[in-house]
Parts: structure tokens; sequence; C-alpha cells
């Protein structure tokens, strides 16, 4: 009875401690957000250089409804990939100019869509329309 004592509150700590660290980083990324005039206009290589606690882990393009061949958003994931994207914190990023999406859909097959240097490059020269940050 004791070890099934200890587990759940080892359990229990752990899950704590997860909830913690997305509220941390939650907090975190809503900065830019409420300071998104000093980034709008701006290269997204700018927010990225003012992000010196974390870098996002997985990047996917948003296309709008009427035009599939472009995305005008791109999602950015702050936590590993699992299965799904269910309470993941995302910093989407709308585009002052569209992307065509044959240009996202090479680093997505590229990298898998993790965010790596190639993204960091490619994204970094885009200019940031909007920023919004959810969960």
């Amino acid at each position: 009875m004791k070890n099934k004592l200890k587990f759940f509150l080892l359990l229990a700590l752990l899950f704590s401690l997860q909830s913690k660290a997305q509220l941390d980083t939650l907090n975190y990324l809503k900065q830019f957000e409420i300071n998104k005039a000093n980034y709008i206009g701006y290269p997204f290589s700018k927010l990225l250089n003012n992000m010196t606690q974390i870098q996002p882990m997985a990047v996917w393009n948003t296309p709008p409804r009427n035009n599939k061949n472009i995305g005008t958003k791109t999602g950015f994931s702050f936590c590993k990939m699992q299965n799904s994207f269910h309470n993941t914190i995302t910093l989407m990023i709308v585009w002052q100019q569209p992307i065509p999406n044959t240009q996202t859909h090479y680093y997505e097959q590229l990298n898998d869509f993790y965010f790596t240097n190639d993204e960091k490059l490619f994204f970094g020269n885009k200019i940031v329309k909007d920023i919004m940050v959810y969960r």
C-alpha cells in the first residue's frame, strides 16, 4: 500500500511540474503577443532573436479556406511533437505576404514538421503581420 501511495505522489508531482512548465511557457510567449507592435512589420527573425528562453520545436503552414496553394499563417509549437496537438502552446504568425505551399511543403517533408535551422532561415526574412498565442 505504501508503494502505491509513493507512486501516486510521484506521478502527481511530475504532472504538476509539467503543468507549471507549460504555464511558464504560455506566459512567456504571451508577452510577445502583448508587445506585438514591436514585431509587426518586421522580419520574423527579430521575434526569434528576442526569444532567448525558448525556441519553437515544430512548425506547420495554414492555408486560407479559399486557396490551398498559399499559406497566410504559420503555427509554431513549443512542445515535443506528439500524436495530437491538443493543449499544445502555439505561436501563430500571420504573414504580410502569403507563402506558396510548395515552399513550405519542401521543409515539412525535409524535417518532418520540426523547427530546425532550415526553417529558421526560411521564415526569418518573412514579414510579420500579426501574432497570436494560444493553447
